[in-house]
């Protein structure tokens, strides 16, 4: 029957030949728009304030820890129940977009030999940087120690368990989620043992598309059976960090199941909260927050 020739208003027919030039095109097209909307959102978080976030998120209501009902105790409990099974263990752990905080590790890190600590911000790493070196004006974080002391059924001073996360805090670096190997120069593909991430990956991705290729970005630094514990937020649109108001991508549950699965990663267990109106305080429209233990194919 011979090649069906495309018409086109201007040009009349378009020769066969042209599709694969004009669709390459259209590909170069939307990777620049990407790329501009992603430097668009570095450039938002300019204004990014550590203070103010850890102010608006943890502490009270948010992190009442009289209340096994608030926010973070249930976050801090699904860390150490994953980590509790014994199966998450091995050389180095890395926590990708750290920001000014470091809950997210204090359960993992005693099964590791070596933790390294990400963010994209220089602000972000100084604020970690200062907790580490035990500086006057440093972050409170005790409470969070005590918390999981209790939870591990931990009977030594929660002193000792803070000063063994600071020795095995090895270094703080930069990390862009959005190159191919988001760590390069420092890590490479396939060299992880576990990851964890908290509020990152949809914070800082402007739309479903990159918010995809980050995690895929992210997922090949783990070896083959390397584990992910990820925390994320839900349906939510924007936060709020002093002056900023960052913009986030709405992820729903079915969201995030099938974005591992593209990543090549197995659930291995998921689970989410739901905030209540006592957890909602104003600074962010976050319906609930998302937990996941994955495991690399």
């Amino acid at each position: 029957m011979g090649a069906v020739m495309e018409t086109n208003d201007r040009l009349g027919v378009i020769p066969p030949a042209y599709k694969g030039v004009r669709a390459t095109h259209s590909a170069v097209l939307s990777i620049s728009s990407n790329m501009s909307s992603i430097q668009a959102v570095a450039e938002s978080y300019q204004l990014f304030n550590p203070r103010a976030y850890l102010q608006n998120n943890y502490v009270p209501p948010r992190a009442d820890f009289s209340s096994e009902d608030s926010v973070m105790c249930w976050k801090l409990r699904q860390l150490h129940e994953a980590c509790a099974k014994g199966e998450i263990k091995g050389c180095t752990l890395v926590d990708i977009g750290s920001g000014p905080t470091i809950y997210q590790l204090l359960s993992v890190s005693e099964h590791f030999q070596e933790v390294i600590m990400t963010d994209y911000l220089e602000v972000n790493r100084q604020e970690l940087k200062m907790w580490l070196s035990n500086e006057p004006g440093a972050f409170d974080w005790s409470p969070y120690f005590k918390h999981v002391c209790m939870l591990e059924g931990n009977e030594e001073p929660w002193e000792d368990k803070q000063n063994r996360f600071r020795e095995r805090v090895s270094k703080v670096v930069p990390v862009d989620v959005h190159k191919p190997i988001p760590l390069e120069g420092k890590l490479g593909r396939g060299t992880v043992d576990c990851l964890v991430s908290s509020f990152c990956l949809e914070a800082c991705s402007p739309n479903l598309e990159a918010f995809q290729k980050a995690l895929e970005n992210v997922v090949g630094l783990l070896k083959p059976k390397g584990h992910f514990l990820w925390i994320g937020a839900l349906e939510e649109s924007y936060y709020l960090a002093g002056e900023a108001r960052l913009s986030v991508v709405p992820v729903t549950e079915d969201i995030v199941k099938e974005a591992l699965h593209t990543a090549k990663c197995v659930v291995r267990e998921f689970s989410s909260y739901c905030m209540t109106p006592s957890m909602k305080v104003g600074v962010d429209d976050v319906a609930g927050i998302f937990f996941v233990w994955a495991q690399k194919e």
